[in-house]
């Protein structure tokens, strides 16, 4: 199980990353193959979060 601070520092993470693919658009740059896949994956995880 991850500490309050560890969960914090994740949280951060995520947010600076987040930021940086914005302000990069590193996901457009990406081969067509490996955004197809990322956009199945998020969709996936969509799915499972609506089924609990």
């Amino acid at each position: 199980m991850a500490t309050t601070k560890q969960k914090a520092a994740a949280k951060r993470n995520v947010k600076k990353a987040a930021a940086a693919a914005k302000s990069k658009r590193t996901v457009a740059h990406l081969p067509k193959k490996t955004r197809t896949a990322l956009g199945k994956q998020a969709n996936k995880v969509k799915r499972q979060k609506a089924s609990r």
